[in-house]
């Protein structure tokens, strides 16, 4: 799969298929971050709209809003669906977006501009975490400014993040597991995860596991995407089962002789109930080769196999 700008749009649905863009962003020095997910799905022969945001502010989580079911309608394009207060423009594609949430009373709000900052990051439906995962798509590290709402005080933002499309049909009856993670360095370089696990795996090492470099040519300042062959992701759970520490190893080859390392921490994060599913969304900050940066690191679970 090459990526092009006819993937910005939505993508042709058949029963039981999903598309969804997510934004992640984060700005550490006025302490706010948060996300934001809108996505389509047909059920019952039916295009619906889903939103999700969540929003953080000194390390709390201050703004959760979630709505399922509401009709297409007659829109076509991402700027027509709105659910949970979310809504996204593709300003121009694969280089320039938008992205808003308002919650219910007004009191907290964000409208963002994307700029993109990387080459996008693919996971095809080849890919084994796309096969077992039932979904593909890519994402890409963005640049966002713009203007957040915290209990009716209305800031500028300035800070990283990270835009992502992706669409499939995952089938939650063969997953107990899905994390997605996201590490935004200083100087436009990254790395994007996803780990998928099934039912018939024992422990992280059973996994299906799809990572990317991300980063800039050291001469011609190109921007450059790298699938690493051998990526390893170990992680610390408190007793409830959250995420609080992280590290990577990322072989680039199979015959690589050390590892890209990177180390990751907390800094805040919430639960979700999502019927079926819970989401522990949580925001970290990270260290790797010197460099600071921060990212999200999520991990959507089946309830009945937690």
């Amino acid at each position: 799969m090459t990526i092009s700008a006819d993937h910005e749009a939505p993508r042709e649905l058949a029963e039981g298929r999903s598309d969804a863009v997510t934004v992640a962003f984060s700005d550490p020095e006025a302490d706010v971050c948060g996300v934001a997910r809108i996505g389509r799905a047909m059920t019952g022969g039916e295009v619906v709209t889903s939103g999700l945001a969540v929003l953080f502010a000194g390390g709390q989580p201050v703004a959760v809003r979630a709505e399922g079911g509401v009709p297409d309608g007659e829109g076509t394009g991402w700027g027509r669906a709105e659910a949970a207060g979310v809504w996204t423009e593709v300003v121009d594609p694969l280089r320039a977006w938008r992205m808003h949430f308002d919650d219910e009373d007004g009191s907290h709000a964000f409208l963002l501009d994307l700029e993109s900052v990387s080459a996008p990051a693919e996971l095809g439906p080849d890919e084994p975490a796309g096969k077992l995962g039932g979904m593909e798509g890519y994402d890409q590290l963005v640049k966002v400014t713009g203007k957040v709402t915290i209990g009716g005080v209305e800031r500028a933002f300035s800070g990283r993040g990270q835009r992502g499309h992706s669409w499939g049909a995952p089938d939650w009856d063969k997953l107990t597991m899905a994390r997605t993670l996201g590490v935004w360095l200083e100087g436009d370089a990254g790395v994007t995860l996803t780990a998928v696990r099934g039912v018939k795996a024992s422990s992280h090492a059973d996994e299906a596991i799809h990572a990317v470099l991300l980063g800039r040519d050291g001469e011609t300042d190109e921007p450059l995407s790298l699938v690493v062959a051998d990526p390893r992701v170990s992680t610390t759970y408190d007793s409830e089962g959250r995420q609080r520490h992280a590290g990577l190893e990322l072989y680039e080859t199979d015959d690589a002789p050390y590892a890209r390392r990177a180390a990751g921490e907390v800094s805040c994060g919430t639960t979700l109930d999502l019927g079926r599913l819970r989401l522990d969304c949580a925001f970290f900050t990270w260290r790797m080769e010197g460099r600071s940066g921060v990212g999200r690191y999520d991990v959507l679970r089946r309830v009945d196999a937690a």
